[in-house]
């Protein structure tokens, strides 16, 4: 029992491996000459307009976890139902897969009643009265 194991953890050492090791040697192999041309920010062979370097709304960082998310789940479900299918425990799988969605479901709602998923979001009520301009004599 414990040998499939051993194949796993076999093969993600060899992996992890061939990944460092394949880094390593680029490093050691490469050559290494930095000029100020090299590092300025290449844009399609234009020159650089400001500063590259700017921040990405929050939002589509959120929607795109969410679309991960249930395309990850979406992923995950197909093979799972089909080979459990085959073993004759179909209505089994399909209760834990009920119950799956239904924790997913459970989340996007949350983040949609937040209000994360609102493209524009209202500042919300002010809490104290505005300020009377002061007038100058």
């Amino acid at each position: 029992m414990y040998f499939e194991f051993a194949n796993v953890l076999v093969y993600v050492l060899v992996s992890a491996g061939f990944i460092f090791g394949s880094m390593t040697l680029g490093r050691v192999l490469r050559p290494n000459k930095p000029t100020p041309e090299k590092l300025t920010t290449y844009e399609c062979g234009e020159e650089a307009i400001g500063s590259a370097w700017i921040q990405f709304n929050v939002r589509f960082y959120i929607i795109a976890l969410i679309f991960l998310i249930f395309d990850v789940e979406i992923a995950i479900l197909f093979p799972w139902a089909t080979i459990f299918k085959k073993h004759g425990m179909g209505l089994l799988v399909l209760g834990e897969i009920l119950i799956f969605t239904l924790v997913l479901v459970v989340g996007f709602v949350y983040v949609w009643v937040k209000g994360d998923l609102e493209w524009l979001k209202s500042l919300g009520e002010m809490k104290s009265e505005p300020r009377k301009p002061e007038s100058s004599l």
